[in-house]
């Protein structure tokens, strides 16, 4: 076996002591004993006693496919495959600690209501899941899976971007298409098409969408006028997941089943180009901020005695939105973050949990781990070995 490099520049560098030191001014060798205390002491430096790891840490081995393909066990192996691989099995570990989670495996707490004492009662309390994501992910198939989460209420509150809202009731009037990163630009605003990554959507799509939505609009002005209703983003979301009446769409099935979707930058989307219209054709509709935050703020405070996770898709608004909402109950109990935003430009989006445990958004004790990869490779999976799993 051939030596390592560190051990060859070693060699070297004892044969050059050997050359010029091992001998004294007379040409004389020096003693032995001066030879192997100074061999002992560079080999010492070199080969430092190794701390035991078997039985602390997971040896690293990756999938062997000679036991043919299994999609279950090939997943199971990303814990032990290394690198981000391993950060995405760590992944699905917390998510199903999240949905594993009853009241029955804490210890009674002293003032605990009657409630609370009873067993049936105990066994019942869940995990309260906060789902977030940015839009360009409900732009992609990932939207499928966002809906199929929604469909089967297996998550409590969802946070998105304006985006994320419209996005789901554009794809209900016409599709989405796939191109290529490379598309220029100056083409493609020639031919009336917009791109998002390496996907298409048509000009057109957003004109359906005006026509769709402006009557709505009409109707909850009016509603305003003659019913006192307050619109708040979430109301104005819930208004619209009724009115799209399609099974396709994870905001219809949010409003059937009764699961919160809040998205504070409501204006920075199309959504915001369709108010800014209809604030002149029909000026007058309000949409109130205020008490969205208390509701928002408040599915975190009042989650007791349920613990809270939170999985967040991308960064920026929606990631910054839940995690300030935890803080106000001193943090989440479990926390998954999918993205590929760097930390070292001190952004919001990239920042690892333990960066939202010094603000009192993630619990000191809490479950966390940041998968850096593109969500649409790694939600999918993880759902996969995580809430499909749990639903069969």
């Amino acid at each position: 076996m051939p030596m390592s490099p560190i051990v060859v520049r070693f060699s070297d560098f004892l044969h050059q002591i050997q050359r010029l030191n091992l001998y004294n001014q007379t040409g004389k060798k020096m003693g032995d004993a001066v030879d192997e205390r100074l061999m002992e002491s560079v080999r010492s430096t070199v080969f430092k006693e190794s701390e035991t790891l078997e039985g602390t840490c997971v040896r690293i081995e990756g999938y062997d496919f000679n036991r043919g393909v299994d999609y279950t066990e090939l997943l199971k192996s990303m814990v032990s495959t290394g690198f981000q691989a391993s950060n995405l099995g760590e992944a699905i570990k917390v998510i199903n600690q999240m949905l594993d989670w009853r009241l029955s495996d804490e210890v009674l707490a002293e003032d605990c209501s009657e409630e609370e004492r009873d067993p049936v009662y105990r066994k019942s309390v869940k995990c309260k899941i906060f789902l977030g994501f940015t839009s360009n992910l409900i732009s992609s198939g990932v939207r499928d899976t966002v809906r199929y989460l929604v469909e089967h209420h297996m998550v409590d509150v969802v946070v998105t971007s304006a985006g994320g809202i419209e996005e789901d009731l554009i794809k209900c009037l016409a599709p989405t298409y796939k191109g290529d990163f490379s598309l220029p630009g100056a083409y493609l605003r020639s031919k009336g098409l917009n791109r998002i990554g390496n996907l298409l959507v048509p000009n057109d799509n957003y004109c359906k969408f005006e026509d769709w939505i402006l009557p709505i609009f009409d109707h909850m002005l009016e509603e305003q006028s003659t019913e006192n209703v307050l619109w708040t983003p979430s109301k104005v979301i819930a208004r619209i997941g009724k009115e799209i009446n399609d099974q396709s769409s994870y905001l219809y099935w949010a409003y059937k089943n009764g699961i919160p979707v809040f998205c504070p930058g409501l204006t920075d989307g199309s959504l915001g180009d369709m108010l800014y219209f209809h604030s002149f054709r029909k000026p007058g509709l309000v949409i109130d901020l205020v008490q969205d935050i208390r509701a928002m703020n408040g599915e975190a405070v009042h989650a007791s005695p349920r613990k809270t996770g939170m999985i967040i898709l991308g960064g920026g608004l929606p990631k910054h939105h839940i995690c300030n909402a935890n803080m106000m109950r001193n943090g989440a109990d479990y926390a998954v973050f999918i993205n590929t935003a760097q930390e070292f430009d001190g952004s919001d989006s990239g920042a690892h949990p333990d960066e939202a445990v010094s603000w009192g958004k993630i619990r000191g004790s809490a479950k966390t781990v940041k998968v850096h990869c593109d969500a649409t490779i790694a939600f999918p999976l993880v759902v996969a070995e995580t809430f499909a799993k749990a639903a069969k």
